[in-house]
């Protein structure tokens, strides 16, 4: 098991890689382009003052056998909005993707109002559309003034970070591991141009927009799928180790009964044979 997590790994890793470069590109050019048009153009860029509900994206696995993978941004999400939201009155509706998260938040008696299967492989943006439908029209209704998707972030084969995205409204500095500093806050850049929009500023920010929701989450998809990889295979290769050790230690317990027995079994000749000399 251990081998071929490592090679799902690799491929999940590959594509993380790929596509990362392009989602951060994405995420900038939307912030640049956040504070040379009116939030008037379209709802999506709209911030609301009252907050009353808000939406939750959480990704993890559909199986086990992959360490504190779906434990850790589990306890973690739901201890960081327990401190950071204040307001009593507002609602929280949760979004799993992933069966291990839909039933710890189903256990939970968290409001799940949407939850789907990972995808086993994940082939492009078309896997997270029925998530971006469900939160843009959800934003656009005003059913929803906030946005937040929650992953684990791959960082290395050995180290994955739970991180937490605002994604709606659109802000300049909202990706943060949960509980610590962000890894890779994209700021803004002071471009002094002024953008022309054919046909139609509505139409260009509206197609944007859309767009760069399902990059966003088509990105958090590819990262939590390259960590849980990289945690199955952690956890297979603690495993294999743990039971070496164990045929090990089970073996040296074997060898000294075996011993034990024999050594009995000699004592009891040679008392024989002692009896019978003296007789």
């Amino acid at each position: 098991m251990e081998m071929v997590a490592a090679a799902k790994m690799r491929k999940s890793v590959n594509a993380v890689l790929l596509s990362r470069a392009y989602s951060h590109a994405a995420w900038q050019a939307i912030l640049n382009l956040r504070h040379r048009v009116d939030e008037g153009h379209h709802p999506l860029l709209t911030k609301r003052s009252d907050m009353k509900n808000i939406c939750v994206v959480i990704i993890t696995s559909n199986r086990g056998l992959c360490g504190g993978f779906n434990s850790h941004i589990l306890l973690k999400t739901l201890k960081f909005f327990d401190k950071n939201i204040k307001n009593p009155n507002l609602k929280i509706e949760w979004i799993a993707v992933g069966k291990k998260g839909a039933e710890f938040l189903a256990k939970s008696g968290k409001n799940i109002i949407a939850s789907f299967p990972k995808p086993e492989t994940i082939a492009g943006t078309q896997d997270v559309s029925g998530i971006s439908k469900i939160i843009i029209d959800g934003y656009i209704s005003t059913q929803y003034d906030e946005i937040y998707v929650v992953y684990t972030d791959f960082v290395s084969a050995m180290l994955q970070k739970p991180r937490i995205i605002k994604l709606l409204p659109f802000e300049p500095v909202e990706d943060s591991e949960l509980g610590s500093a962000s890894k890779d806050t994209i700021k803004e850049e002071a471009f002094g141009e002024e953008y022309l929009f054919e046909p139609s500023p509505d139409a260009v920010i509206d197609l944007f927009l859309r767009k760069l929701i399902n990059i966003q989450l088509y990105q958090a998809l590819l990262e939590s799928t390259a960590s849980e990889h990289s945690s199955r295979m952690m956890a297979m290769r603690q495993a294999t180790d743990a039971a070496g050790d164990m045929i090990d230690e089970l073996t040296l317990i074997f060898n000294q009964a075996r011993q034990a027995a024999i050594t009995k079994e000699i004592a009891e000749i040679a008392g024989g044979k002692a009896v019978l000399e003296n007789s």
